[in-house]
């Protein structure tokens, strides 16, 4: 059955939030069918993947709609009462629901066309990533090593930034070496917000400042320099959602 849409605000706000691919934009549109009963539903799409937004309870779920099978478990869930819930339900769909749909069409590519087409494909998103940079103000150079394309520019802040498409899985591999500060902007949309966090004072204090800011992270030694490198894997869209954070 078709359901009305209900509550669309919140899914045009997650629309909204969520990067376009190839060009073309999430919009929003009625659920093809009901998920749970007597609930507000949408179902927002890019063409490429679709989720459907539920609102029932003071919950707001998301789940990954995917062809010939029904979702039982939402992939995302946020209170309806969270200061920002859209902006909540955005950031974990870029950090682990569109990364998880680009590994399962990377797996049903790889199976119908073989892992040269999947290694074609992210090249293609690779190059739309590099515009993204370059519409911010950075200049990435093409790299081209035995496993795979690349990217590689240097930030405002002085690090170097390495982009890879290497590998079958959907994701891409993101490296960095620099000063401390050139992660700050990333590791906000990268890491889940942690509750309950309190501050403590184990380590030097820039190792203290950053495990302040992002308390996922273990203290380093006192003994370690503010110069660091990390090797993050990240799906396509959000970083096209981190660009202007990579300049």
């Amino acid at each position: 059955m078709t359901t009305v849409v209900a509550h669309a605000a919140t899914a045009a706000l997650l629309a909204a939030l969520l990067p376009a691919r190839r060009g073309t934009g999430w919009t929003v549109g009625p659920a093809g069918y009901g998920i749970r009963p007597n609930a507000a539903m949408s179902r927002i799409s890019n063409g490429r993947h679709a989720l459907v937004v539920v609102e029932q309870a003071g919950l707001v779920e998301v789940y990954a709609d995917r062809p010939d099978d029904f979702p039982v478990t939402p992939d995302a869930v946020v209170h309806q009462s969270d200061p920002e819930p859209a902006a909540a339900l955005a950031a974990r769909i870029l950090r682990s629901v569109l990364p998880m749909l680009d590994n399962e069409a990377a797996v049903r590519t790889a199976a119908d066309k073989g892992p040269g087409q999947v290694l074609t494909d992210k090249a293609a998103d690779l190059t739309e990533i590099g515009f993204a940079l370059v519409d911010h103000g950075a200049h990435p150079a093409p790299v081209q090593r035995h496993d795979g394309p690349g990217l590689e520019w240097t930030a405002n802040s002085g690090g170097d930034w390495g982009l890879y498409a290497h590998g079958t899985a959907g994701n891409f591999h993101l490296d960095y070496w620099g000063p401390l500060s050139g992660l700050y902007g990333l590791l906000q949309l990268v890491l889940a917000p942690a509750d309950g966090h309190a501050s403590t004072d184990v380590g030097s204090g820039f190792t203290r400042l950053l495990t302040d800011r992002f308390p996922q992270l273990r203290p380093v030694t006192a003994d370690w320099t503010n110069t660091v490198c990390a090797e993050i894997g990240l799906g396509a869209d959000l970083l096209l959602a981190a660009a202007p954070l990579l300049v």
